[in-house]
């Protein structure tokens, strides 16, 4: 099936890949990753202008959603300019927002852009540990966090490392969570940019609660992700939080998120390959070269109906099969990118490890490629 935006969609992609272009996304993401918020939030001013977040808010609310498939066409443009913070969980929390008149009150905000929010779900009742980032996809990774839904950066939200990290500067690996972070004691859920947030918000088994502060910085894999304990107890804003809907829009964010990761990852390989020179002509040349470019090409705009599909039913099958689609094929680039740049692709202050650590943490943030699985396996 071939989906195809409109004039309007088209012209939205547009804007936001001109205004990002400008914003020159590396400068900003360094900065936030070192604690400095100011230029991070400035450019997320100018994204809640552009109605990003409002996309996710329902009109009644002071927003003008919601609109699964805008939504998704923005995130390909976050995801492929790197725009850091907590994105994906300030929409997540437009629809944890949605029931009950004191929860709702906090929604014109979000979608003006005056507030930013992160989410902390529960850790599980039945299995205090979970898979949260498997590199090889056999399942062999516990963490004591959340449920599927929510691996956070994989970054980072629990315990149980990975020894064969595709980072290369990772630090002993023993000492790391999967996505990198240092531990946190088993059972605490973790939140994306808990210190940069103006709403913490966490999901108990009471409800939905404004969390009344974090805990200290865990350091990440991704170091734009930023992971925080959230302090327990606060506000109850509403006690049926619609859960299941909200974590599906996250999967999707992510999902979409990663896509124009992958994307960016292809564009900036492409043109290196065509710049670097061997025997006196550019490696692009070379066929391997040719193939491996070919196959994430493939794989990326093979990932693309699924989202978009996806976004059309937000079917929770649809969006788990465009997850593990759309962040399979991102990781891929990643990994043919970091090949394809030889040495220059393992220095940190080279502008491609913003992506490439990025495709990485995505690739497992919100449901593991194993749980995304099981769930279009099991059909529900």
């Amino acid at each position: 099936m071939r989906f195809l935006l409109d004039a309007e969609q088209r012209a939205f992609t547009a804007s936001l890949d001109a205004m990002l272009t400008a914003a020159r996304t590396p400068a900003v993401i360094r900065s936030w990753s070192a604690g400095d918020h100011g230029a991070g939030r400035a450019l997320w001013s100018r994204l809640a202008d552009a109605g990003v977040f409002a996309l996710a808010v329902p009109e009644a609310d002071g927003g003008l959603g919601p609109r699964p498939v805008e939504l998704v066409v923005a995130f390909v443009e976050l995801g492929r300019h790197a725009v850091p913070g907590p994105l994906v969980e300030t929409v997540t929390a437009a629809t944890l927002l949605s029931t009950g008149d004191r929860a709702r009150e906090l929604l014109p905000a979000l979608a003006s852009g005056r507030t930013t929010a992160t989410v902390a779900p529960p850790a599980p009742t039945d299995a205090p540990t979970i898979t949260l980032y498997d590199d090889t996809d056999t399942g062999t990774a516990p963490a004591g966090h959340a449920p599927a839904l929510y691996t956070p950066a994989l970054e980072g939200n629990s315990s149980t490392p990975k020894a064969n990290s595709p980072t290369p500067e990772t630090p002993d690996a023993n000492s790391l969570t999967p996505e990198g972070t240092l531990p946190a004691p088993e059972g605490t859920p973790l939140a994306l940019d808990g210190d940069a947030a103006s709403l913490r918000l966490v999901v108990d088994a009471e409800g939905l609660r404004l969390a009344p502060g974090h805990g200290p910085v865990r350091v990440s894999l991704d170091p734009a992700r930023r992971l925080t304990p959230l302090t327990p107890g606060g506000e109850l804003l509403t006690e049926r939080p619609p859960v299941e809907e909200a974590f599906a829009l996250a999967r999707l964010a992510t999902a979409a998120q990663a896509l124009g990761v992958g994307l960016a990852l292809l564009d900036r390989t492409v043109a290196h390959v065509r710049r670097r020179t061997q025997f006196g002509v550019p490696i692009g040349s070379f066929q391997a070269v040719k193939h491996r470019l070919a196959d994430a090409k493939i794989a990326l705009e093979f990932a693309r109906p699924l989202l978009l599909g996806a976004a059309l039913t937000r079917d929770p099958v649809d969006i788990a099969a465009a997850k593990v689609s759309a962040c399979e094929a991102a990781y891929g680039t990643a990994k043919a990118a970091l090949q394809l740049h030889g040495a220059i692709g393992y220095t940190a202050e080279y502008d491609l490890s913003l992506w490439l650590t990025k495709a990485i943490a995505l690739r497992s943030a919100w449901g593991t490629p194993r749980e995304c699985r099981a769930v279009v396996v099991r059909g529900r």
